[in-house]
């Protein structure tokens, strides 16, 4: 990539909005020029002093109109949920957009009407707008089109996330929002599987369709296992009989066959009333066909480490994206679309 700088703008500062805010200050090659913020708390502070470092002199806002009147190269676009409006509207005034939302993984997915839309904006102002992270995106996409350039044949794909959860503590997040600790729930699961599969299903159709392949239907399914005694997490306590450990899959299905599969498996102990794969946290690829592979990715932290960088397993991808989106070509860019991210590690 050329050795210029990029005007960037963070949109959103939580958990990810933050840490892609502070690597975008140290990134040798970029400049932040503004912060957009949705709380009222945050409007007006320095957008240093939000993510821990010393004061910038960039003041974060809540108007749309005073980031279109930066006029960045680009916006890091990481709140929850997608404004249609507001992505069109600063497409339209010239300003490419790298996101973490999962609605723009593979154009494909989108409601025509809506994707009609985000591509005439894209037109309108020459920008483009990709969507990346770390699930849905590296392991789903990024990983998979580096280990099928060893193939000639692939027969399936299976890729395996796992998340221990003891270690965390978050009582909200672990027992009102996911349902551990819980009677089982078949509507919790199937919501659940669904879920995932809105997320994962276009990452993984557009992997197969750039080898060449498709899929004929996606399934979905989601199903829990029980605690086989009282058990105590960093987050309270898991009583036996209740949810202790959660698995969704998510599956592609080629001439009647799986092709490629993505399982979330997450758990807060191991104790549990299944016969489970339960590893620590990260990912497990395997690949059969004509080269078989066996990929293990484990994630060395402690509890203590782990958020400090769990973070920026969603925020450094799109940070490093920066200069590959700004430089692509009008429209909605996927990972396909793109040359391989190379991160600028340069001082």
């Amino acid at each position: 990539m050329s050795e210029r700088y990029w005007r960037v703008v963070q949109w959103a500062t939580g958990n990810v909005g933050t840490r892609s805010l502070r690597c975008v200050i140290e990134h040798p090659r970029l400049q932040l020029v503004g912060l957009h913020v949705h709380s009222e708390a945050k409007a007006g502070r320095d957008a240093g002093e939000l993510c821990g470092l010393a004061p910038i002199g960039v003041k974060a806002t809540r108007s749309i109109e005073d980031i279109v009147a930066l006029k960045p190269d680009c916006v890091l676009y990481m709140q929850q949920g997608a404004n249609f409006d507001d992505i069109c509207r600063l497409l339209a005034a010239g300003i490419n957009i790298v996101t973490t939302r999962t609605e723009f993984n593979n154009p494909a997915s989108l409601d025509p009407a809506t994707r009609a839309r985000v591509e005439d904006a894209c037109v309108k102002g020459n920008s483009s707008i990709h969507a990346t992270g770390s699930s849905p995106g590296f392991i789903t996409e990024a990983l998979p089109l580096v280990l099928g350039s060893l193939q000639r044949r692939l027969d399936l794909l299976r890729i395996n996330e796992f998340a221990n959860l003891a270690p965390r503590n978050s009582p909200e997040l672990l027992f009102q929002v996911m349902g551990f600790g819980q009677a089982p729930d078949p509507r919790r699961d199937a919501g659940r599987a669904h879920h995932l599969r809105q997320s994962f299903a276009p990452s993984l159709q557009l992997v197969a369709e750039a080898m060449g392949l498709s899929f004929d239907s996606v399934e979905a399914t989601g199903d829990v296992a029980l605690a086989r005694h009282d058990t105590r997490i960093a987050a309270g306590l898991v009583p036996a009989g209740t949810v202790a450990a959660q698995r969704a899959t998510v599956t592609g299905i080629h001439r009647g066959k799986p092709l490629m599969s993505f399982k979330a498996t997450w758990y807060c102990g191991t104790d549990i009333d299944a016969d489970w794969e339960l590893r620590g946290d990260g990912w497990h690829v395997e690949l059969e066909g004509d080269v078989p592979l066996d990929v293990a990715i484990r994630f060395p932290v402690t509890p203590e480490q782990w958020p400090r960088v769990s973070p920026g397993l969603t925020a450094h991808r799109a940070v490093n994206a920066v200069a590959y989106v700004c430089a692509a070509a009008p429209g909605i860019r996927t990972t396909v679309d793109l040359p391989q991210i190379v991160a600028d590690l340069g001082a």
